[in-house]
């Protein structure tokens, strides 16, 4: 049987090696990851029923011969247009991008919204105090003291220590710190 100082010497053997085994495991770089194997491309097999004629492009005319006389209008030669072999079915078009570019969202809106918002926290910094209703600290609910603005979850606090007689008196029965009270104080008053 062991005795209490052997069974402490071994349970802070265990933690130690623990605490170095954690160490060892964070200050030695693991095997780099491994990244799965990159897939073939999916071939496109075409069913032998539907089987569609591709369409007739016409070839291009021969350029005319530039009229050279004196006198004749100029004319630019336009270079001869090449014709696009349409794909057989099932097959992009090698002029084709390999992936289609995804629809791009609207970012005005977001842009403006984000504009606006930034707007109107920049308002309410400069401002001064809001045109809010001032909450009485004898008959205000839980929930109506904690949506004063920058107290946080104060209604039960300040509810355990009714009644008050003064405003000031947050902070004489120490149910607020002084920042806490700062924020708030014109908020709140006493009828």
């Amino acid at each position: 049987m062991l005795s209490g100082p052997a069974i402490l010497r071994i349970s802070l053997l265990f933690i130690i090696a623990g605490l170095l085994a954690a160490v060892v495991q964070v200050l030695l770089p693991g095997p780099a990851p491994v990244s799965p194997p990159a897939r073939p491309p999916a071939q496109v097999v075409e069913s032998p029923a539907i089987v569609q004629p591709a369409p007739q492009t016409p070839a291009p005319a021969p350029a005319a011969e530039p009229d050279r006389r004196p006198g004749a209008p100029s004319q630019t030669a336009t270079p001869p247009q090449t014709a696009v072999a349409p794909a057989a079915p099932g097959q992009m078009p090698t002029d084709a991008p390999a992936f289609p570019s995804d629809p791009v969202a609207p970012a005005q809106p977001q842009a403006q919204e984000a504009a606006g918002q930034a707007e109107v926290e920049k308002a309410e910094d400069s401002a001064g105090p809001r045109a809010l209703a001032v909450v009485d600290l004898n008959t205000a609910s839980v929930a109506d003291l904690n949506r004063l603005r920058g107290g946080g979850a104060i209604g039960r606090a300040i509810v355990a220590k009714r009644p008050y007689a003064s405003v000031d008196q947050l902070l004489s029965k120490r149910v607020l710190s002084r920042g806490v009270y700062e924020r708030i104080k014109d908020q709140v008053t006493v009828r």
